[in-house]
């Protein structure tokens, strides 16, 4: 027993020896490249220990044979000098020939995938990059990478348009692109990945139609094209994807109706194609033969007629959104046949459905009928898992009109129940006609009856007419407007319309955004606002809300109301989306608001990644130009497309909200007002009061008022470009004093001073460097002392939509760009403002700004030198239209 023991002993040993020995890493090169991988890459010892042998004692690296074939980082944490040095260096890996899988997953690359990638990879098979920061475009090297099975490059900033050479990627089983900023249309040569199972391109901002070659791809198990902009129908060849289990194609432009192809999907298990313009009926041999569907979304399309019976009664149907559509009909009798099942969640919420509800509802989770136009009285046993508000029940809250429903069931020759109320019925007839004469005498007292009526009628009606003529005289004769204007930043109470407040209703109840915020717990406070604080709650349906609580003692009742009625009358995509609001109760003014998933910018800008070491990451510089472009287009449409114009009063980092892409909504709208001219200058009325026959004024007054947000809006712009946040809502001696410092480095001639106040975190080219430069000289004009030679917002958001030919040479001397127009050219008013304040100052101060122009003597510099320097530098006329003379005014405020 003992030598069998001894014997096992002797082989583990020498089985370990033999391992060992494979293990060790056979290649000094590889050896050394891997240690400058390290380096470069600022890994910790702990995963990578100098001393020990890499194959065999390095975290996440797989040898064969001596030779690395596989190295995972994902997830690791950097050094401290590592983490201060973070980019996309990993030259070394060129040198591990034998490499067939790299996964930086998760670990921060910011920077440009290589494009040796795709020549000196050749063995790679698996290539990781979800999460990792990385920028600039795809490589079309990529597409020679012929043993690649896997490519995951979700959730980074690349841009540019997908390569068609992925197309060669014959052997390629996942492609994942989602989660970028990609443009252009979906190669048609993905058509030819005859090996690809997964394609999620999802996230992005694809345009064009879905290539009917996508159809080709029959081992296909997901496609992924949601949230992009993809146009056209879809296309019937998608139904030779036999083994489709998910097709997502929501959130884009799709039109046209659904092919009836798909009913050869057996194999789907979700299909998700809502937010489209997909349109028509839906017929049962659509959904006939999809016996395994799980999950149907197609809500917020256009489909019409009745709601297939197929598709309420497939078997494994677990959720069913149809909301926000035409159909119609009576309310389905019939629901899923999964009789067993008690977790079920349909929404048929805001189509056209009616009838009485006689389906039992026992097994569902939750069911959505409100929107509609059902009637009768609602089951006592589904009371608690059924929504049917706005709808046409009895007993029950928040339903329509009475006269909204008779005239709906009227249209369509329907019987209506009158809400459980009878209908008025016709007197009795009298059982004998009266003699001749006394049915004379009473036609003579109906006649005389109704004379003397209508004249009280007309006699009262022309006196309201004189007595309101006579007031309007005395008003006139004593020079004021019928209603008392407000001083700037004056709140007194103002009588209110009864017409504006009557058709204010509270479109939710307390007791229901109680519920959906947690009474208002800690837990689902977003954030303490100046005018309320913010929560986040969830509507039965699911979909998330943000409630601002209106704090009364810090905000009048008025600012509440101002709000509610610019929701009411002004609409735009720029501005935040609003939902409802609550004013059941004196003590509590609720307002509800759609969720933005990425909160506001000052939260934004800079946010902890999702690596262990808590690093911070920053938006890329698109992201930012993208929320500066957004901004200035809210703020133009308040500015010179509302009428009368409003001012937003409150423009700062946290009032710049984002959604899921980055699109801006401005929020903190409780400050808006409108903005009149009349002989006391600058006063502004009650917000949306009806105007008189007065036009609004058009002076220089009316940009000197607006000149307040765009001063604003140009801190904001420093705020992008330096990072420092916290700028744009402070006004005090430090703030102006890091403003003076700051524009120093703002020149025309010199882009590489603005490299002096850049974001350390922005990784930039020469390009986006000339787009920093740009957007900064469009800050420092929004900065300009004097508020009337501030650019209006409409031309600022020319500027910021085309950055480069702010800056350009080549753009100003072009032919196609000059204008013959004989006014002040916009270069003057743009910049002119404060070219020569600046250099005054820079002169006098011995600022950078003046060596960088080569100004190294003292004193004033001569304005024929500058008008000398800006004719190398013309701004288009096209690109910049002239703007309006601007009338300087000594009352007004300095910002």
């Amino acid at each position: 027993m003992e030598e069998a023991q001894r014997l096992l002993l002797h082989l583990s040993l020498v089985l370990l020896f033999c391992c060992s020995t494979v293990a060790q890493l056979n290649s000094s090169i590889e050896r050394l490249a891997l240690l400058d991988l390290r380096s470069s890459l600022g890994l910790r010892g702990v995963d990578w220990p100098v001393k020990l042998d890499p194959c065999s004692k390095w975290n996440g690296v797989y040898c064969k044979d001596g030779r690395v074939t596989g190295i995972n980082i994902s997830g690791f944490r950097r050094t401290r000098i590592g983490r201060t040095n973070s980019s996309f260096s990993v030259d070394s890996l060129a040198n591990l020939m034998f490499l067939e899988s790299f996964n930086a997953s998760r670990f921060a690359l910011p920077g440009s995938i290589p494009s040796w990638f795709g020549i000196r990879l050749t063995a790679l098979q698996v290539l990781d990059l979800r999460f990792s920061s990385v920028t600039g475009p795809i490589p079309d090297s990529l597409g020679d990478l012929t043993r690649l099975s896997v490519l995951h490059l979700s959730h980074n900033r690349l841009a540019g348009s997908i390569p068609s050479a992925l197309g060669k990627l014959l052997q390629l089983s996942v492609l994942d692109l989602s989660g970028n900023s990609l443009i252009g249309q979906i190669p048609s040569t993905f058509g030819l990945l005859s090996s690809l199972s997964r394609l999620d391109l999802s996230s992005n901002y694809i345009s064009g139609p879905i290539p009917a070659g996508l159809g080709n791809i029959s081992g296909l198990q997901s496609l992924e094209l949601s949230d992009n902009s993809i146009t056209a129908s879809v296309p019937p060849e998608l139904g030779n994807l036999s083994q489709l289990l998910e097709l997502n194609l929501s959130k884009n432009s799709l039109s046209g109706s659904l092919p009836v192809e798909l009913a050869t999907l057996r194999n789907l298990q979700r299909m998700e194609i809502g937010d489209n313009e997909l349109e028509g009926a839906l017929p049962d041999v659509l959904f006939s033969g999809l016996k395994k569907l799980q999950v149907a979304v197609l809500s917020r399309n256009k489909f019409d007629g009745a709601i297939p019976s197929v598709l309420l009664s497939l078997p494994n149907l677990m959720v069913l959104d149809l909301s926000y559509n035409n159909f119609t009909g009576l309310v389905p009798s019939t629901f899923s046949s999964n009789s067993n099942s008690s977790g079920l969640l349909f929404n048929l919420s805001n189509n056209l459905l009616y009838g009485d509800l006689s389906s039992s509802f026992a097994n569902f989770s939750s069911i959505d009928l409100s929107g509609n136009y059902i009637q009768g009285k609602v089951p006592k046993s589904s009371k608690s898992n059924i929504s049917v508000e706005r709808n046409c029940l009895q007993a029950v809250l928040n339903q329509r009109s009475l006269e909204n429903c008779r005239l709906f069931y009227a249209e369509r020759g329907l019987s209506f129940d009158n809400f459980g109320a009878p209908e008025p019925t016709q007197p009795p007839l009298p059982e004998a006609a009266p003699p001749p004469k006394r049915r004379k005498r009473w036609m003579y007292i109906l006649v005389g009856l109704s004379v003397g009526v209508g004249f009280i009628v007309i006699l009262v009606l022309l006196m309201v007419v004189l007595l309101k003529r006579c007031g309007q005289n005395t008003a006139n004769q004593r020079g004021i407007a019928d209603v008392e204007p407000i001083e700037e930043g004056d709140n007194r109470s103002i009588p209110k319309d009864p017409t504006t407040e009557s058709s204010l209703r509270d479109s939710f109840t307390y007791e229901k955004l109680l519920r959906s915020t947690g009474a208002f717990s800690e837990a689902n406070l977003i954030k303490h606002g100046h005018s309320g604080d913010l929560f986040k709650g969830f509507l039965d349906s699911g979909s998330a809300i943000v409630v601002k609580r209106v704090n009364l003692d810090t905000t009048k009742k008025d600012s509440f109301m101002t709000e509610v009625e610019l929701f009411n009358k002004y609409s735009h995509i720029r501005l935040v989306p609003y939902l409802g609001h609550c004013s059941e109760n004196d003590n509590e003014k609720l307002l509800v608001y759609k969720y933005m998933p990425n909160g506001d910018l000052a939260s934004s800008l800079y946010r902890v990644s999702d690596f262990e070491d808590d690093s911070l990451q920053s938006l890329d510089w698109i992201t930012r130009l993208k929320i500066a472009t957004g901004t200035a287009e809210g703020l133009s449409y308040l500015h010179h497309e509302c009428n009368p114009p409003l001012v937003h009063r409150d423009i700062q980092a946290s009032s710049i909200l984002l959604d899921d892409k980055f699109e801006v909504r401005l929020g903190s709208l409780s400050e808006v007002r409108i903005l009149e001219g009349d002989s006391h200058h600058k006063v502004l009325t009650r917000l949306l009061r009806k105007q008189q026959s007065s036009e609004s004024s058009t002076s220089g007054l009316l940009s000197a008022t607006c000149a307040y947000d765009v001063y604003c809006f140009g801190k904001v712009l420093l705020e992008l470009i330096t990072g420092k946040l916290g700028i744009s809502k402070s006004d005090d001696a430090t703030t102006r004093e890091w403003l003076e410092h700051t524009l120093g480095y703002i020149n025309v001639y010199d882009k590489e001073l603005v490299t002096k106040i850049l974001d350390p975190s922005l990784i930039i080219d020469e390009d986006l460097l000339e787009e920093v430069w740009a957007m900064a000289i469009v800050a420092r004009s929004c900065l300009n002392p004097k508020p009337s030679k501030r650019p209006p917002m409409k031309y600022i958001l020319k500027a910021l939509e085309n950055p480069l030919k702010v800056v350009r040479a080549e753009s100003y001397s072009s032919g196609r760009l000059r204008t013959t127009s004989s006014r002040r050219s916009w270069s003057t008013a743009f910049f002119g403002s404060w070219r020569q304040s600046s250099l005054d100052s820079a002169t006098a101060s011995g600022h950078p700004y003046r060596e960088a122009n080569g100004l190294k003597q003292s004193g004033r510099v001569s304005s024929s030198r500058i008008e000398h320097s800006s004719s190398n530098k013309r701004l288009s006329n096209e690109i910049f239209p002239e703007p309006l003379e601007m009338q300087d005014s000594g009352r007004q405020d300095e910002h």
